[in-house]
């Protein structure tokens, strides 16, 4: 492909992730696969060309833009490089024209920035939020095997994280093959250090997912007692079965839940794990260094929803936790709403709980908890608070 077909390809991309992003549509990753399975002359240093521009525009705009054209016009203004593949030449996109309707620059929309501003975030923090993000991996103690990775480096404060040069590609490493390793930001780890996993508990992770912090919790309990993962989503959870199997993870068990039907599908757990981790959904505002078009899909009323399930999710962590047992929320969201504020609604009106001082290897203190930033600690943003059950 030539300079100009792949500026041209990236805006075909950029269309397509416009579109999903105002329509709930697949992810950018998603769709750039998929873009590329159909594109089978596209070589992999086209894939990885092309995919450089899509982000970069990503990045570069704030508000959802207009079209792609317009996205990578917004680049091309401070890109020479860029602004010079529109040229009209074979699959190259049409000149530039003087009137034009450019995308504007920016780290967010103005809403969520007030929001941010409001979370005690400054113009350096939120800028950060949109950063390239590192690439982190876990080292799974429960395969006993010398990890050498080129490149790689201990993250500090994580005796089992590596960061890894960018562009690694993971899934070739034997380390990962093995299951010797998990991909997983340095802040999900930290985060995940809240719960305090010791071998023979019994510990649920509610919001499991794909099981990430599922398989940490697993990592630390050494093969004693139960971690129980659960979710709403089936795709979701079905990702953990072979995840666990990788890392020898025997003592993960996982329950397909109902939404409205937590507890009474849960109910040979209430009041007696010993740790609840939360890891609820939200907006997503401390991941946006990994997925930038999340911006372009906040809207007020969203986050609006996402508060109100947090809050039913923390109802029903709370009557697992047995007394003198433990419950841990955490949300990768700068938003205090989504974070503190939750924390600080749930201990007003349930006067048996209180928030424990947190001693983890990064972040600040902030409210009941800890907050993480990209800014202040190389990681994705999260919020995480440890409340004890009396």
């Amino acid at each position: 492909m030539t300079p100009s077909a792949r500026t041209q390809a990236a805006i075909e991309l950029l269309d397509q992730i416009i579109a999903a992003a105002r329509d709930s549509g697949g992810a950018a990753d998603t769709l750039i696969a998929r873009y590329f399975a159909t594109r089978r002359y596209a070589g992999s240093k086209d894939r990885r060309a092309v995919r450089d521009l899509v982000y970069a525009a990503i990045r570069a705009v704030g508000e959802r833009p207009p079209s792609g054209r317009s996205a990578m016009l917004a680049l091309a203004a401070s890109d020479g490089e860029v602004a010079a593949t529109f040229d009209g030449v074979g699959h190259g996109p049409a000149p530039i024209g003087k009137k034009e309707v450019t995308a504007a620059n920016g780290i967010a929309p103005r809403w969520i920035i007030d929001r941010l501003y409001g979370s005690d975030l400054d113009d350096a923090e939120c800028a950060a939020l949109i950063d390239r993000a590192p690439l982190d991996v876990r080292i799974n103690r429960a395969i006993d095997e010398v990890i050498e990775i080129e490149g790689a480096e201990p993250i500090p404060g994580l005796a089992d994280g590596l960061r890894l040069p960018t562009g690694t590609n993971v899934e070739n490493l034997p380390a990962f093959n093995h299951g010797a390793i998990e991909v997983q930001d340095a802040g999900s780890q930290i985060v995940t250090l809240a719960a305090r996993a010791q071998p023979g508990q019994r510990i649920v992770d509610l919001c499991a997912g794909a099981g990430g912090k599922t398989l940490a919790l697993a990592a630390v309990m050494r093969g004693e007692g139960v971690v129980l993962a659960t979710d709403t989503d089936r795709n979701r959870l079905s990702r953990l079965a072979p995840r666990a199997e990788r890392a020898r993870a025997g003592i993960i068990e996982s329950r397909l839940i109902n939404p409205g039907r937590e507890l009474e599908m849960l109910d040979d757990w209430i009041g007696s794990a010993d740790c609840v981790l939360i890891d609820a959904p939200c907006s997503g505002t401390g991941t946006w260094r990994r997925n930038p078009e999340a911006r372009w899909r906040l809207t007020p009323d969203r986050i609006e929803r996402l508060v109100e399930t947090q809050r039913k999710v923390l109802e029903v962590g709370a009557a697992l936790v047995k007394p003198g047992g433990a419950l841990v929320y955490i949300v990768c969201s700068l938003l205090d709403e989504e974070g503190a504020g939750q924390v600080a609604t749930l201990l007003a009106a349930n006067p048996g709980w209180r928030a424990q001082a947190l001693d983890l290897p990064a972040g600040r203190r902030h409210g009941p908890g800890t907050r993480l930033t990209p800014a202040h600690d190389a990681t994705d943003g999260f919020f995480v608070a440890r409340l004890h059950h009396a």
